[in-house]
């Protein structure tokens, strides 16, 4: 099996991609048109920073997990610590490489609001096939607040550093946040395609043995069945119908009891343990929080 080439700091990083020192000990900006192409020799790589990359031109194809990427013009990719990613040579590829990197440690944002609000954007758990294409305009301001954190790193670090630095990151974040919302709109068609897979794989599932044997079905059970990753597909939902992946879960498993409950004599347990949950006092928690009463209640009701 092939080793894994593991990125523990900034240094590191600048070394692996023939950059010079980084100016700060827990940030850097590379710009790709001045990566030697021997950097992009066929290696495995996990991180601990946060990555960002815009590219136009790749010198070889990235691949993550199963999935090939190949850049297309005005790209943009989100890696978080811990995930591996390959890159493979190509003789073939045009050498002249644009864009930019940002590479982050976390003890950069550790402490600021910006470290609490990471959990938000589920981008950087995103595979790469499900990237943010960017337009001309968005490239554009993107690009700006780059330029003005590379602005800030090329002066003397001082008090204020960090603050300036870590405020210019979460602009750039938010306004990623902002271009993912457009990009799912503007796919709507693609997304109703999605949702309607999406819900076939759910029924498939409750209606069959599985949800007995391997319980409730979980949204990364779906998300690979569709070929996402979890965020994405909750993202997706939630952006197309106003409930992440979750919520359509649960409403799917009470819309089954409800069915179960009014055709079957079985007992609410015995209903509960066929439709995966382990504890029948969390499927009647679950079904009056949903319904506004126990499945007992709306049996009798009904």
């Amino acid at each position: 099996m092939e080793e894994v080439y593991h990125i523990k700091n900034i240094s590191q990083m600048n070394d692996l991609l023939g950059q010079d020192k980084a100016k700060h000990p827990l940030i850097s900006i590379v710009d790709f048109s001045k990566i030697p192409h021997e950097a992009s020799e066929y290696t495995k790589i996990s991180t601990d920073l946060y990555s960002i990359m815009l590219k136009s031109h790749c010198p070889g194809a990235l691949r993550y997990g199963r999935q090939y990427y190949d850049f297309q013009e005005g790209t943009l990719i989100f890696i978080g610590p811990g995930q591996v990613l390959s890159v493979e040579k190509d003789e073939e590829v045009n050498k002249d490489v644009e864009g930019w990197g940002i590479f982050f440690h976390p003890d950069l944002i550790r402490g600021t609001s910006l470290s609490t609000k990471m959990k938000e954007y589920s981008f950087f758990s995103y595979d790469v096939h499900e990237a943010l294409h960017l337009s001309e305009v968005e490239k554009k301001s993107l690009t700006d607040v780059v330029k003005q954190i590379e602005h800030e790193l090329s002066l003397n670090i001082d008090k204020h550093s960090q603050t300036l630095i870590v405020s210019n990151l979460e602009l750039l974040l938010n306004y990623c946040t902002r271009y993912y919302d457009r990009q799912f709109i503007t796919r709507t068609n693609s997304n109703k395609d999605i949702l309607s897979k999406f819900e076939k794989v759910l029924s498939d599932y409750i209606g069959s043995d599985l949800i007995r044997e391997k319980g409730l079905p979980s949204v990364k059970y779906c998300a690979e069945k569709l070929n996402f990753s979890a965020n994405y597909l909750s993202d997706l939902l939630k952006k197309e119908t106003g409930k992440n992946a979750q919520e359509h879960i649960h409403y799917q498993i009470i819309e089954e009891a409800k069915n179960r409950l009014l055709i079957s004599t079985a007992s609410v347990s015995e209903i509960a343990y066929d439709l995966g949950f382990e504890y029948p006092q969390y499927f009647s928690k679950m079904f009056k929080k949903k319904t506004g009463m126990t499945p007992a209640k709306y049996r009798v009701m009904n």
